[in-house]
C-alpha cells in the first residue's frame, strides 16, 4: 500500500532539543548524564502530564527538586535553561511545507506532549497550517507507544496505519508504529540524519 501520510512527532523531529545544552549544563553542575533528561520525562509524573491528568507546574518544581537532590545541593532553573536553547529545526521545516504544499500527501504531528503543545505550534512557532491534524498525548489522553494513538492518528486522517509513514527521535515509538502497521523512520538530528533522504528511500518526495 502507497504512504498517504506522513506523521512528524514534535519535539526532536520539528523542534531540536539540544542534547548538547543539556550535557553542558550536567558537566557545569556536576550531574550525571542524562540528568536533566530523566528528571523531567522519565518518572511517572511526565506520564500523567502527558496524558493530561497531571499538574503541571507540580510535575516542574518536582523535577528541579530530584536535580536538587542528586547534585546536593541549590541549582539555578537549570530545566528552563535547556528548553529555553530548543528551536525548530527549519530543514524539516521546509521539507513539511514542500510536502503539504505537493498535495499528495497529509501531514500530522503525533507527540507526547504537555497541554501547551498546539498553542505553541500556533502562536510561537506560527506553523499550525501546514499540517492537517494535530495529535497531541495530553488532549487525547493516551501516549505513545500505546498503540491506540497510532490508531487514533491514522483514523483521524481517513486513513489505515498502513497508509502512514511516522517519524520519531525516540526508537521505543518507531517500534510501536511498525507494530501496528505502520512505516516508521527514526531521526536523530543530533547524529547528523537528514530526514529529506530518509523519507525518499520511502518513495517519500515532495511535489
Amino acid at each position: 500500500m502507497s504512504i498517504r501520510a506522513i506523521l512528524f512527532d514534535f519535539g526532536g523531529v520539528i523542534n531540536n532539543m539540544r542534547w548538547d545544552v543539556a550535557q553542558r549544563l550536567e558537566d557545569e553542575h556536576g550531574l550525571e548524564r542524562n540528568s536533566i533528561l530523566k528528571s523531567l520525562y522519565g518518572n511517572e509524573e511526565w506520564r500523567e502530564v502527558e496524558e493530561g491528568r497531571g499538574d503541571v507546574m507540580q510535575w516542574a518544581i518536582n523535577a528541579h527538586r530530584l536535580l536538587e537532590e542528586e547534585a546536593g545541593k541549590k541549582l539555578p532553573p537549570l530545566h528552563q535553561q535547556w528548553r529555553d536553547s530548543w528551536h525548530p529545526i527549519d530543514e524539516n521545516i521546509e521539507l513539511i511545507r514542500a510536502l503539504r504544499a505537493g498535495n499528495h500527501y497529509k501531514v500530522s504531528i503525533l507527540s507526547n506532549a504537555d497541554l501547551s503543545l498546539e498553542q505553541r505550534i500556533k502562536e510561537t512557532m506560527d506553523i499550525h497550517h501546514l499540517f492537517h491534524d494535530i495529535v497531541s498525548s495530553a488532549v487525547v489522553g493516551v501516549s505513545k507507544p500505546k498503540r491506540e494513538i497510532y490508531e487514533l492518528a491514522a483514523q483521524r486522517l481517513e486513513l489505515e496505519p498502513e497508509d502512514c509513514v511516522f517519524i520519531d527521535d525516540a526508537d521505543r515509538n518507531v517500534v510501536a508504529a511498525r507494530e501496528v502497521g505502520m512505516q516508521a523512520v527514526h531521526f536523530r538530528v543530533d547524529e547528523g540524519h537528514v530526514l529529506a533522504d530518509q523519507l525518499a528511500e520511502l518513495g517519500v518526495r515532495p511535489g
